[in-house]
């Protein structure tokens, strides 16, 4: 697949636009920021993989070296990840409009976009399971071709992941005038009960993880 710098970009482009506008807790959290805060909260929370993907490449590759043992490793982070899309969930459902609500008077709290989107990525059992079942033998690949090969892919992964989900919450800001404030509580509220089934679904791969089902 990859046997050059030009291929290994174009092939690190292509998983990244997947990876970026496909549906996950990440990109519920950009929406959700951005609707909360606005995009640049939600930009914030697109650069994540930018600094979280070093390391989970580098566990992965460790992982899959480990395999007897990988198995509870990655329940526990999936556990550990379906407890923070459960707080994060809550937090949409609860979400009322700028001046409403019962902590209309209250100081407001900090949006904390970059903290979210990073511990969103870390605790996603998905990024590692790209990483050690495509990215990371892709990875090696490019390495074998030398070192420029391998810094296309990776950067080009990287910037497009980035760039897909930064575009989505620029379309989720342009759309607020179209839904009005009742349009962003109910969509919010959906965003919500979505992070609570993605939350549900880390459970399930959790027990499956540590029993080996």
């Amino acid at each position: 697949m990859i046997s050059s710098a030009a291929t290994a970009a174009l092939s690190g482009a292509a998983f990244g636009l997947s990876s970026g506008v496909t549906p996950g807790p990440l990109l519920a959290l950009v929406i959700a920021q951005t609707m909360a805060h606005g995009p640049r909260e939600g930009g914030k929370v697109a650069l994540a993989p930018l600094l979280t993907d070093t390391p989970i490449v580098l566990a992965a590759i460790l992982l899959t070296k480990t395999a007897a043992g990988h198995g509870l490793i990655l329940g526990a982070i999936t556990l550990c990840g379906s407890v923070f899309l459960l707080s994060c969930a809550l937090g949409c459902l609860r979400w009322r409009p700028p001046g409403q609500g019962p902590d209309a008077a209250s100081p407001a709290r900090g949006p904390d976009s970059i903290r979210k989107g990073v511990l969103a990525n870390f605790l996603n059992p998905g990024p590692y399971l790209f990483w050690m079942t495509v990215g990371a033998p892709l990875a090696l690949q490019s390495l074998g071709l030398g070192w420029l090969v391998l810094a296309s892919f990776l950067g080009a992964f990287s910037l497009t992941i980035v760039a897909a989900k930064f575009g989505v919450a620029l379309l989720t800001w342009r759309s607020g005038p179209v839904l009005g404030s009742r349009g962003y509580g109910l969509v919010m509220k959906g965003l919500g009960v979505m992070l609570l089934g993605y939350a549900a679904l880390f459970v399930r791969d959790a027990w499956r993880l540590f029993t080996g089902a």
